[in-house]
This record gives structure tokens, sequence and C-alpha cells, in this order.
């Protein structure tokens, strides 16, 4: 209890942090009437556009899930994204990504370990698609958008975070292979490992788990799979590009589409942050990328970025909640298939 209540006020003194330093220099007069001033017809499609991102990401989960159960239904992985992002919205230390694989495997029967393994991949070609867009349009910038200038603050940033990112998501791809083609030597060096710290009971279904996860990275072995979910990848960000474009739109901020990419990269850097509903981190990026990249107004900024943030958890949770009820289900009852389903 001391350990959760520990680190639960360390995510949010990180939170109360972000947001000091996001909004401490901002007239919140005028963050409220940037707020107000967006055009109707394209914030109701701006809205609509919300879920576009789930369901272009249960499009791509079905060729990972393609090695353990052919016919997935399709509703099954749109309802288990949304939930599983409204549970990372609402509770801290984005446990979200571990019930969305939990309650898919619930509803489809199949192996929850398997289907965990396919989140790990799906983690690792966000941020390897996230990089890539970044260095395209970093390469491309100087023929689609010659008066465009990074600040020098500003390319610091991105280059800082691309370059951990690429490096995170090497390392993670790493892993994995390892694990994946050196399954019996990984497994018992993991053994060994735990066993020191795990009794045998437990230390057994962590390791039942572990066999489970590995057969969910099956991905890796098939080239054909591997290419079309590089492409779908580049569809899921490239919408999420969309539905920013349009919302800056809305709001008659004229953000030519191919410069939306690097705002893109940071705000999902700031999205990455554990906090609950992604808050605080969100909000520092954000505003960060409008004001160095773009020349935004400090307060428009922040009003743009309150209205963008606000959107996507209200529609998003209500999605979720829409989906929870049909099913029966509450948020803190995931907890408990958790527990059943997961050692």
């Amino acid at each position: 209890m001391k350990k959760n209540g520990l680190r639960f006020a360390l995510i949010f003194l990180v939170m109360a942090g972000f947001l000091f330093l996001s909004f401490r220099q901002v007239n919140w007069a005028d963050v409220l009437r940037y707020g107000l001033d967006a055009k109707p017809v394209l914030f109701l499609i701006v809205l609509a556009c919300v879920p576009l991102h789930l369901v272009t990401r249960a499009v791509r989960w079905r060729y990972l899930l393609v090695h353990e159960k052919k016919d997935v239904r399709f509703y099954n992985m749109f309802a288990a994204n949304a939930i599983g992002f409204t549970v990372s919205f609402v509770f801290p230390g984005r446990v979200g990504e571990v019930v969305r694989p939990l309650v898919l495997a619930r509803k489809e029967g199949v192996r929850p370990g398997f289907v965990l393994g396919t989140i790990v991949v799906e983690r690792i070609f966000d941020i390897m698609t996230m990089c890539a867009l970044l260095g395209i349009f970093l390469l491309a910038r100087p023929l689609v958008a010659a008066g465009f200038q990074l600040k020098p603050e500003a390319a610091q940033i991105l280059n800082l975070w691309g370059v951990i990112g690429v490096a995170t998501s090497i390392g993670l791809m790493a892993i994995c292979l390892l694990f994946y083609f050196f399954r019996e030597k990984a497994v018992s060096l993991t053994a060994r490992l735990l066993k020191r710290f795990l009794p045998a009971r437990f230390l057994e279904k962590v390791l039942n788990l572990l066999h489970e996860f590995i057969d969910g990275l099956k991905f890796f072995h098939s080239l054909g799979n591997m290419l079309a979910y590089v492409g779908l990848s580049f569809v899921v960000w490239l919408g999420i590009t969309l539905f920013y474009w349009l919302f800056f739109a809305a709001y008659g901020v004229g953000i030519p589409f191919v410069l939306m990419i690097p705002y893109i990269f940071l705000t999902g850097v700031g999205a990455s942050i554990p906090t609950p509903g992604m808050v605080g981190g969100f909000e520092w990026f954000s505003i960060t990328a409008l004001t160095l990249l773009f020349g935004v107004d400090q307060s428009q900024a922040a009003g743009l970025t309150i209205v963008v943030h606000a959107i996507q958890l209200v529609v998003t949770c209500v999605l979720g909640y829409v989906i929870l009820a049909k099913e029966g289900l509450s948020l803190f009852q995931l907890k408990k298939i958790r527990e059943t389903m997961a050692p």
C-alpha cells in the first residue's frame, strides 16, 4: 500500500509540475476566448473523427492476432481499444495497456499472454512510425515548406526526443527478437533471474504467461504480415495527423498538413507520460510545440490545447462507458478480470 501511495504521489507531482509549467504565463481571459472561437461545422467533423484511430488500430490489430485466431470480430477489437484507452484516461500508470488485451482475450477466448505480446509489438511500431514520419518531415521540409524555419529550441527538442524514440524502439525490438528467435535460452535466463524473487508457484504462472507472450511475437515470422502492418501503422498515424489538422483548421489556424508531423511527434511524447488522462505532459508538449514550431501566442496555444485534449478525453470515455454498459461491466470490474486472467 505504501509503495502504491508513493507511486501515485510521484505521478501526481509530475502532472502538477507539467501543468504549472504549461499555464504559468497565460492570460486566462484570452485562453477562454480562443477556446470558444471555433467554426461549428468543422468542429462537429472533428468530434466525429475522435474515434478514427480506434478504427484504424482495430484493423491493424488483426494482422497480429491472425496467428492465434483468424476470425476475430472487428467490433471486439474496436471495443477493447475503446475500453483500454478509457481506463488509461481515468487511472494513472497506463493500466489500459494491460486491460485492453485482457478484454479482447476474454471476449474471443484467446490466450491473454499472446494478446499482450501483440500490444508490445503495437507500441514498438507506433514509436518507430512516429520517428519515421519525423525523419521524412525533416528531409522533405526544404522541398514542401521552404519558408518554414525551425527555431533552435524546437530543433533541439525534436532532435533529442527523436534520438530517444529511435533508441527506445530499437531496444524494445531487439529484446522482442531475442525472446522470439532464442526462446528457450531467453526464458531460461529469465527464470534464473526471477527465481530469486518469486515463489515457485507464482514463477510458474509468470513463465507460462511469458511463453504465451512470445507466441504473440509470431508476427515477426511473416514478411507479408509485417509489411501490411507497417503500411497500416502509417495509416494510423496519418489519420491522427488528419484529426489534429482538422481541429486547428476549425479554429482558423492554417497549418499545412505536413507541418503537423513534428507537432504529432511531440504530443505523442507528452501522451506517453503515465499520468491520468495524459494530463500535464500532453499540455506542456502541445503548448511548447505550438509556440516554438508555429509561433502561436501562448494563451492561444493553451486554449487550443485544453480544447483538443478535452474532446479526446470526453468522446473516448463516453464511448468506452457506453461499451462497458453494453457489456454489463464497470471500470472497477475490469480489475477483477485482470486478476482472474493474469497471474
